[in-house]
């Protein structure tokens, strides 16, 4: 009888111990220090959001952007996307656009003494071990309506039958062909002319809906619009022609080049498109006309970047919702999920008043594994250390160095081992020298090493980015470690990578002791 009543009182007690249990057992835990992570910031220049200070002289400029630089490299950042092209305009020499009114404080003017700043933050970028995308905002001409001011030579003045206004601005029409091809030459006169290790493309496609006002595009719809009977489903085929075109021309220019875009944070809800997520609010499908989870199946983009700029369970859109879904959505291309810095302290928001909130979002970012990154916007946001946050990057989360990860589908081949290492003690530093490998059997010649460094009997682990002490983005076969101490021993091991950071097997490992 005992046994029976022992029995009835296990079977009532049973689901509050499993709940019990249940609570008790601790998360996945997430991969504190990944060897490879795309670390990324956008660096915005329009309207002068993060660089340059308006009609800031040559020299202030390039060293404000030097500054905004080293600032990331100590936080951990390895890449960038410097804006290029806000609204139409250039911030480069090589281009059919007038320069941005945002450089010099007019459009059209040339800095003075001339530069090219994308030419000088793609060399300051790489010489800290960070990529550089250049980013294009595809369709926006003006970011106001002061149409007066715009140099003669813009294109809305030298082709005004190509755009429409809409919100007071002047965007492009993308269902005119022309204009499509005309961006395509626009962002293929960056990727025949500079160094650039990305092309990156923002969330402005047709325009975010302003209640009120209609998109004045009738006309070319009767004109080139005839094989759609809906004209949002001909809007959407409009924009998916662009990636396309834009996807094959940057890859035959240069194969090995990367092209990603990053989309607002919703692709469609789940209540408009059974394949869209459990969220209530815009979405790129509907409002935007832009379907970017086509790009990713069809394989016409590297990379997805979505701006998922709301909190871990949010009600309307919770980023831990949204991050699943796009994981689920990938089709085998990397996803790196937009990250509002911005928002941190944001008053009218509670959860992005929490010192927690961010670094949870990287914690369950990192237990994804169809994740290989963020991208926080913007710069200046994350400069400004809000709540911590930055320390906590470069303390904790980015403490250790990492490598972009690698794209398979663009290039398999790594390079081979450097060789003939040696290490030399020259006025208390340890002066570390290789030869270039023999090269690869695509051919493709070294981009970089990464230089390995271990003390005493420390394991020759090169899996650990711990032991990590430099990326080096050059072909230089030498590095001075001149943070080495007396009386110690110091392992070093060289490998080389290729431009998409394909890694090689390592060097043989080479010893020296610190007189």
């Amino acid at each position: 009888m005992h046994i029976y009543r022992l029995f009835i009182t296990l079977i009532f007690l049973l689901p509050g111990l499993q709940k019990a249990v249940a609570q008790t057992v601790a998360p996945p835990k997430y991969k504190a220090d990944p060897k490879r992570e795309f670390r990324g910031v956008w660096i915005a220049t329009v309207e002068n959001i993060d660089w340059p200070t308006p009609k800031a002289p040559v020299s202030l400029q390039k060293q404000q952007l030097i500054n905004i630089l080293n600032a990331h490299q100590q936080t951990g950042i390895n890449a960038v996307m410097f804006q290029v092209r806000p609204a139409a305009d250039a911030f480069y020499i090589k281009s059919r656009e007038p320069w941005s009114k945002w450089l010099m404080g007019r459009q059209g003017q040339a800095p003075d003494p001339l530069y090219d700043p994308l030419e000088f933050a793609i060399t300051e970028a790489h010489k800290r071990g960070m990529e550089l995308h250049a980013w294009f905002n595809p369709y926006r001409a003006t970011n106001d309506g002061k149409f007066a001011a715009l140099s003669s030579q813009h294109i809305t003045n030298t082709k005004p039958e190509w755009f429409f206004i809409y919100g007071g601005i002047k965007l492009f029409n993308p269902g005119i062909p022309e204009v499509r091809e005309y961006i395509v030459r626009v962002i293929l006169d960056v990727v025949d002319n500079y160094d650039v290790d990305g092309i990156h493309m923002d969330d402005y496609f047709y325009p975010y809906q302003i209640a009120g006002q209609h998109i004045n595009d009738a006309e070319a719809f009767k004109k080139y619009g005839s094989d759609f009977e809906d004209i949002r489903d001909w809007r959407r085929n409009n924009v998916d022609l662009l990636i396309h075109m834009l996807s094959d021309s940057i890859h035959k220019h240069k194969p090995r080049l990367k092209f990603g875009i990053s989309p607002a944070g919703i692709w469609a809800n789940k209540y408009q498109n059974p394949q869209g997520s459990d969220t209530h609010g815009l979405s790129t499908y509907y409002e935007l006309f832009a379907d970017a989870r086509n790009w990713t199946k069809e394989g016409w983009v590297d990379y997805i970047n979505p701006q998922i700029y709301w909190p871990i369970n949010d009600r309307s859109a919770a980023f831990n919702k949204l991050v699943d879904w796009w994981s689920d959505n990938t089709y085998n291309r990397h996803l790196y999920i937009g990250q509002a810095a911005y928002r941190i302290n944001e008053r009218k928001v509670n959860a992005f008043k929490h010192p927690e909130e961010m670094p949870d979002e990287i914690k369950y970012l990192r237990n994804n594994l169809r994740v290989q990154g963020s991208v926080f916007f913007s710069s200046t946001s994350l400069l400004n250390n809000p709540l911590g946050f930055t320390d906590s990057l470069k303390t904790t989360y980015y403490r250790h160095a990492a490598l972009p990860p690698v794209m398979l589908w663009l290039d398999s081949v790594p390079p081979n081992a450097p060789r003939n290492v040696v290490v030399q003690v020259q006025n208390g530093a340890a002066q570390v020298k290789w030869q270039a490998p023999v090269l690869a059997r695509d051919n493709e010649p070294v981009y970089g090493y990464v230089i390995y460094r271990f003390e005493g009997t420390d394991k020759i682990d090169i899996d650990d980015p711990k032991n990590i002490l430099r990326i080096q983005y050059s072909d230089a076969t030498d590095y001075k470690d001149s943070t080495v101490q007396k009386g110690r021993t110091y392992s070093y091991v060289i490998t080389a990578i290729d431009r998409l950071k394909n890694e090689s097997d390592r060097s043989p490992t080479m010893a020296v002791t610190i007189p």
